[in-house]
């Protein structure tokens, strides 16, 4: 058969799709003209349909050699190097396509494609763009053009495109499933539910839709709702991590955390590298009183995309406890919230009597309060010029570094110490005392999302019984609070004096008990070695006041009040304000203090 012929003939079998004669005739051709460019095609476009992707972008290669204008040898080759994970040349690919072919949809969408799976999205966006202006009823094009939008935070956006994939596909299960990300995203997780529901609809087997559905379902408190998707989701697909992982926050969220713990194991068994769960693992085992454990999972903080950004790369080695420190200089960072930094400060005078030279770099509202911390030879704020020093250590990993268990936690209260002129100059302002001053916060930071620990001050006037003089440490205060404080000035309320923790703490020095949600505040009252009273949500995840305690080995004179029904304040207070004279009749704290 001549060479004419044999082409003649591969392009048939091709025609017919019967690969393995196009392979073979075209075998025959290259052999006697190795630069022919249609039998390296039509081989690289064979090897392609056999899943052979290399071979084939090999092939398509020396084609493109021998014609670089040909459209579909560029497309043909781009969809190769795409299926072996080279994103970045199938992208170039497609692109040469374009400029080829101007009207190729197809080469605009995968190109789309590619430059999404190499975290190109703005790019990405514009090909699909470029793509729907060719052929504006592509489905695929419209979802992929909203991926790229979510991925870029545009989330309104994203639900535009994929209404527009909706009514050219109503019954894309997977644009469905998209959309419930996007309006999650958005905090709508009702709309959401709806969204992951309608996927499930269309297709049961659906994993994903059924894990995010379970994720829905949490956020609006419904975790027995939660637990139940979860488990459709496993029974669909035994080995995925995600499902597991979800059930570990559904089965935490209804305090059931031993079977939660297994969960987050389970996870981590099929995903060595599930950060999230390592990180909710270490929730529960600290909960739970695990302390060795928990604090190695702890250290799984620093995988998780949102703390990449504060993570700390120095060239100085990291110490978690294993060499000597006499005669060294350590770096103490903080590195998540002011009451954290407040409750592990304490560990400050437990490195100076290792003989160790401390720098401490603290959030710069807690300079002036802790720049006469015992043991701390530096403090400086965070953003400030570095002394040297020959080794760090981020605060929180100190419990890890000290091997702290639940029952040697270091507790030398107090261990912070006010300036006696604020003192004093609080002393003055405040007057003569008449009755037994306390302080109270209701409320923590307003940038908190889905914040369960704090009330309203409404919520909490019950408990102001006249018999004492209350004293605001609220610094942030909503405006309906702010109306309402004015027509309540048995409150007295400092507001924007407290200009940094020193204020606050000279303040709250001269009190004689501190009633607090869990704020910052509790932790600078616990470490003043305040009688302290911690007003605690039902569900709290926070490890620090781990479960049913009422008292606390971080801060022995405190005494936790816990809410007996989820979001029921009302009890909590009732309970405090019975509390209260009893308790200056005979001071208790800690586990002493009256029960609810």
């Amino acid at each position: 058969m001549g060479q004419n012929s044999a082409l003649h003939e591969a392009l048939a079998a091709c025609g017919r799709g019967d690969w393995p004669r196009v392979e073979r005739l075209c075998r025959q051709v290259l052999a006697a003209q190795p630069r022919s460019f249609e039998a390296l095609y039509l081989l690289g476009v064979a090897a392609g349909q056999a899943g052979r992707a290399a071979e084939a972008a090999d092939f398509l290669e020396r084609a493109i050699a021998v014609n670089p204008a040909h459209p579909d040898a560029h497309f043909n080759r781009g969809v190769a190097l795409a299926s072996l994970g080279r994103h970045e040349e199938a992208a170039e690919s497609y692109a040469r396509v374009m400029s080829l072919a101007p009207r190729h949809a197809d080469a605009c969408f995968n190109r789309g494609v590619s430059l999404a799976a190499a975290g190109r999205h703005g790019e990405a966006l514009a090909s699909y763009d470029a793509a729907l202006r060719l052929a504006p009823s592509n489905p695929e094009a419209h979802h992929n053009r909203g991926v790229a939008l979510a991925r870029m935070g545009r989330h309104e956006e994203a639900l535009a495109s994929y209404d527009a994939a909706l009514r050219v596909r109503p019954n894309a299960p997977s644009v469905h499933n998209s959309r419930g990300v996007a309006l999650a995203a958005l905090d709508r997780h009702g709309e959401a539910l709806a969204a992951y529901a309608a996927a499930i609809s269309i297709r049961p087997d659906f994993t994903a839709a059924h894990c995010n559905l379970a994720i829905a379902l949490l956020e609006c408190d419904r975790p027995a709702e939660s637990l139940e998707a979860c488990e459709r989701a496993i029974a669909l697909q035994p080995g995925n991590a995600e499902a597991w992982f979800n059930r570990g926050n559904a089965l935490r969220e209804l305090n059931r955390h031993e079977q939660a713990i297994a969960s987050y194991e389970r996870a981590i068994a099929l995903d060595p590298a599930h950060a999230s769960a390592h990180w909710n693992l270490a929730d529960c085992l600290l909960l739970t009183g695990s302390f060795q454990r928990g604090w190695q999972e702890y250290e799984w903080r620093w995988k998780l995309p949102a703390r990449q950004a504060a993570r700390r790369d120095f060239p100085q080695p990291l110490w978690l406890g294993q060499e000597p420190l006499g005669g060294r200089t350590i770096l103490l960072h903080a590195e998540l919230g002011l009451g954290d930094t407040l409750q592990f400060c304490r560990y400050v005078p437990l490195l100076a009597a290792r003989g160790a030279r401390v720098v401490l770099e603290v959030q710069p509202p807690l300079v002036p309060l802790l720049a006469k911390l015992e043991g701390a030879h530096q403090v400086i704020a965070r953003g400030a010029s570095l002394p040297a020093f020959d080794c760090h250590c981020p605060i929180m990993s100190l419990p890890l570094a000290f091997r702290t268990d639940a029952l040697d936690v270091p507790a030398n209260i107090p261990y912070i110490a006010c300036d006696p002129a604020r003192v004093d100059r609080w002393r003055e302002r405040l007057g003569p005392r008449a009755r037994p001053r306390v302080g109270l916060v209701w409320s923590g930071s307003r940038g908190l999302r889905n914040d369960k620990r704090s009330m309203t001050l409404r919520q909490a006037l019950p408990m102001l019984d006249p018999a004492f003089e209350w004293v605001s440490l609220q610094r942030e205060v909503a405006a309906e609070d702010s109306a309402l404080l004015e027509r309540h000035p048995e409150v007295r309320h400092f507001g924007s004096d407290l200009i940094d923790f020193a204020e606050t703490a000279a303040l709250a020095s001269l009190l004689d008990l501190v009633v607090t949600v869990d704020t910052s505040v509790a932790h600078l009252a616990g470490a003043l070695g305040k009688p302290l009273w911690i007003l605690l949500p039902l569900n709290q995840h926070d490890w620090r006041w781990q479960l049913q305690r009422e008292d606390s080995p971080w801060y022995p004179q405190a005494w936790l009040v816990r809410q007996q029904g989820a979001g029921d304040w009302s009890g909590v207070v009732a309970g405090v304000a019975a509390a209260l004279r009893p308790h200056f009749a005979s001071p208790r704290t800690g586990a002493d203090a009256p029960g609810l």
